[in-house]
């Protein structure tokens, strides 16, 4: 039993890192450096934290990303 949790939950991390790097390459960074990407990514998460409105304004982008393409 524990052996098919710890399965699953390999499944389930697994995926969630596949959806994640789609984001990226949705986001037209795919040939970005790693290193540029992380520190994008860390750059938003600061500035997020900080700033609801730029919170705000992000996620529509991304709403609007995600709507363009259904």
């Amino acid at each position: 039993m524990k052996r098919s949790t710890t399965s699953e939950a390999r499944k389930k991390d697994t995926r969630e890192k596949i959806e994640l790097g789609g984001l990226i390459v949705r986001a037209g960074l795919r040939y970005e450096k790693r290193a540029l990407l992380l520190g994008l990514l860390i750059d938003a998460a600061h500035r997020i934290k900080s700033d609801e409105i730029e919170r705000s304004r992000l996620a529509e982008i991304g709403a609007t990303a995600f709507a363009y393409d259904a």
